[in-house]
């Protein structure tokens, strides 16, 4: 045979591709992960809605799994082709379950996580993985309950809401009417007593408890008489704190509320996504308003994610670093009271924390965020209980703990952290450059001993 009848291979598309694109990596994209990686490593993330995701879920969220279309459910798709993708949203959905204790039926009797005996009003039996995200979740959540201009009764934002617990402009906000109930003035506690005379006064027809800035224990069953009294839904936006509520660190919104909605990354530590918990009564009205009502094919490649996520938090190990987290958020704020800061609601129950900033050297919140990230510490600036300036400046800092404690962080880091940003918040006029880069050195030499993803390639 001459070498010129010799076939040579055939290169598919893809094949072509990745030699022309260096193994398909554009460079300029190259850059900006290798960029963030080097941010990530490099900064200090006290965001309370932030974690590092394990290597493994990391894997699963950019598999061949992307590829597949699959629109529907398990074993009713409206795609052939679907039969791997199918056990991996079972095992999210049968873990999800598991993670909270669903299996209760009503009037069981059940302890939460401080011993206190309850008997199930709701069982949340059905769960669904398909929401992309904790605001997807809930516009679906309502979408299954309720119809346009129905009163929605929540949490204020500059309580420590969420835009989409019926914010004027946010969807929920301009879909349905938003109420909202806020703090006791006195403590910038839950006012339970304010929150029943005003559920009765409005009439809702759906009760939002659960927040994004809140630190002290919700009670959930406290919530639960509140929406029987006006004969509302009780839906619990649980996306802060389902780590918590996964390791019995808080108390359970299960067999209290009708939906339940929660993110599946910030305390969870999985890929940014949603979940919905609700009960067999409202299984089929839920699924429907997620799909086909709004999303078309899910990120099954984000639920196989999810799936590992909840495999590692029904771990011993995944309750330990819970604990961890409200023990470095405790720390945290009594080093903040301790040197005569103003912490929000006296302290924390949870991962996160509030600083009020607005009489400490002429600061706000956007500018005490600004003086953090020059000293590579990355924080958010956040809305206080009654609160006078614009949610663009805002007078507070909220901070969280997950994020850091992944990394390593007990205790006497976040009380050597605290002692850092108050210096940087009261550093005297005319040496804040020096004063900053001192501070600075700080970071980096606490940071070094504190890797992530050691074994990453880019």
């Amino acid at each position: 045979m001459k070498k010129s009848d010799e076939r040579k291979p055939i290169l598919n598309y893809q094949t072509k591709v990745d030699q022309a694109f260096n193994k398909g990596l554009d460079p300029k994209l190259t850059d900006v992960v290798r960029n963030e990686i080097n941010r990530q490593q490099n900064h200090i993330e006290l965001i309370a809605s932030e974690n590092y995701v394990s290597q493994a879920v990391l894997k699963l969220a950019g598999s061949v799994l992307t590829n597949k279309y699959a629109e529907g459910y398990p074993h009713a798709r409206y795609y052939n082709g679907c039969e791997n993708v199918d056990i991996a949203e079972e095992l999210a959905i049968t873990r999800l379950k598991a993670l909270f204790a669903c299996g209760h039926k009503p009037g069981e009797k059940f302890k939460d996580s401080n011993g206190k005996e309850w008997t199930c009003k709701q069982a949340n039996a059905h769960a669904n993985v398909q929401p992309h995200s904790g605001s997807q979740a809930n516009a679906e959540a309502y979408a299954a309950v309720l119809n346009p201009l129905d009163a929605i009764l929540g949490m204020a934002l500059d309580a420590g809401g969420h835009l989409t617990h019926g914010y004027p402009v946010n969807f929920s906000g301009k879909t349905y009417h938003g109420l909202a109930y806020g703090v006791n003035e006195k403590n910038e506690q839950l006012d339970y007593e304010a929150i029943l005379k005003l559920a009765k006064s409005y009439q809702p027809k759906i009760i939002v408890a659960g927040a994004s800035a809140y630190s002290r224990t919700i009670d959930f069953a406290k919530f639960r008489e509140i929406a029987e009294s006006c004969n509302a839904y009780l839906m619990v936006d649980m996306a802060h704190i389902a780590g918590l509520i996964a390791a019995k660190q808080h108390p359970t919104p299960v067999c209290h509320a009708d939906l339940i909605t929660t993110t599946t990354h910030k305390t969870l530590r999985g890929p940014r996504g949603g979940a919905i918990l609700t009960t067999a009564a409202l299984a089929k009205k839920v699924d429907s308003a997620v799909f086909p009502g709004n999303q078309g094919g899910p990120l099954e490649h984000i639920i196989a994610a999810k799936a590992q996520a909840f495999y590692e938090a029904l771990t011993p190990e995944f309750v330990e670093y819970q604990k961890q987290v409200i023990n470095n958020a405790k720390a945290f704020a009594k080093e903040f009271s301790n040197a005569g800061f103003y912490v929000v609601a006296g302290g924390t129950d949870t991962h996160l924390l509030t600083i009020n900033v607005l009489k400490i050297n002429g600061l706000n919140g956007q500018k005490a965020v600004d003086i953090l990230e020059k000293i590579n510490i990355v924080a958010n600036k956040n809305a206080v209980p009654f609160d006078k300036l614009s949610p663009k400046i805002t007078s507070g800092v909220r901070f969280g703990s997950p994020a850091m404690t992944t990394r390593g962080f007990k205790e006497k880091e976040f009380q050597q952290l605290a002692k850092i940003i108050i210096k940087a918040w009261k550093l005297p006029k005319g040496i804040e450059d020096s004063g900053l880069i001192a501070l600075k050195n700080e970071v980096d030499q606490l940071l070094a001993q504190f890797p992530i993803y050691p074994n990453i390639v880019f």
